[in-house]
């Protein structure tokens, strides 16, 4: 399971002004057919399967591997001139971004169609590969499932006052508030951003560190995604785990369903091996290693994990919202750092 701590919101908003500087990961160009992919998802983490990947669509796949907001401002950068025929990007934000831009081309109606119309464009540029739910992390020994918040209001009871963590630079962090933004408004946003800081929640580096300071006792509360918890839970077992998860349900932000997805450039040479690329990654073989390796959900149906206990995903009851819609990232960076959250 790979650190996803990137400061996403500022990132996205500093590269659409200057390029990234990118280190290019796997061999160069060599003869036969090549197809670039920009990857925002970590190399240990979906290295084997773009291995098998270029199996399946019988060319080498060449990838630079990234910050998911650098490597869209890069693309943005480099205009029609990007070395890059796929975008592998592990938050929609960035997938919505890019196609706001016109940088993204339509993908064929199979690929779109191994999803569900909510977790892909309704433009049909980009589609889902996986789902991640947020949650809280929760110590039993001092928070009863009674006390358990039902929405992020409850999170501003004085009662949590400096008992909450969260990672102020995470990307899941930014597209949750990004979340409320969309759903209440700027200012409902704002005023909930306002709350939450005065009841002096604590910052952590990242979702793993959220995740160990409630399992060792330190943290009451931690805002969070799913499967961090499940990443610890199969490696020491979960009868050894001592944290627990609470999803929230409803029409509220705090149940936000993001996903890692796949868009094809508009400017790719390569389109044939680019398509080639995104079927696999919705192929029955690929969704089961989200599935099991990564404990994401996998879009596609019939598809579920044998190696992690998920809750059922049409049981998440996340807020009515189009993923699309997270892609302003920087007004929530802006306003983050105008409350002093960021």
């Amino acid at each position: 399971m790979h650190l996803r701590t990137t400061r996403l919101a500022a990132a996205i908003l500093a590269a659409l002004l200057t390029a990234t500087t990118l280190a290019a990961c796997g061999s160069d160009a060599g003869d036969g057919p090549k197809l670039t992919v920009y990857s925002g998802r970590n190399e240990g983490l979906v290295k084997p399967l773009l291995d098998k990947a270029e199996k399946t669509i019988g060319a080498k796949v060449e990838v630079r591997y990234g910050d998911t907001a650098a490597l869209a401002g890069q693309i943005s950068e480099e205009g029609d001139g990007s070395p890059a025929d796929v975008f592998f990007s592990q938050d929609a934000g960035a997938l919505g971004a890019l196609e706001s831009a016109g940088r993204l081309d339509k993908l064929p109606q199979g690929v779109l169609d191994a999803a569900a119309p909510q977790w892909r464009s309704a433009e049909g540029n980009w589609v889902a590969t996986s789902l991640r739910t947020r949650v809280v992390v929760y110590d039993p020994d001092k928070v009863t499932e009674a006390d358990l918040p039902k929405g992020i209001d409850d999170l501003l009871d004085p009662k949590w006052k400096g008992k909450v963590g969260f990672a102020p630079s995470n990307a899941s962090w930014q597209a949750f508030v990004t979340a409320i933004r969309v759903l209440r408004g700027e200012d409902g946003a704002k005023a909930w951003l306002e709350k939450f800081k005065a009841n002096e929640p604590q910052k952590f580096e990242n979702n793993l560190k959220i995740r160990d300071a409630v399992d060792e006792g330190k943290l009451e509360l931690g805002l969070s995604n799913h499967y961090y918890w499940f990443e610890k839970a199969h490696q020491v077992g979960i009868d050894k785990m001592h944290a627990k998860l609470h999803y929230i349900k409803g029409d509220d932000p705090g149940s936000l369903v993001n996903a890692a997805g796949v868009g094809v450039l508009k400017s790719s040479k390569n389109k044939d091996l680019a398509n080639k690329f995104a079927e696999f990654l919705m192929s029955a073989e690929s969704q089961q290693y989200f599935a099991d390796k990564t404990a994401e959900y996998p879009v596609r149906a019939g598809v579920t994990s044998t190696e992690h206990k998920l809750v059922p995903l049409n049981e998440l009851q996340p807020p009515n919202l189009k993923l699309s819609d997270l892609q302003s990232l920087p007004k929530t960076a802006d306003m983050l750092r105008q409350v002093g959250l960021l």
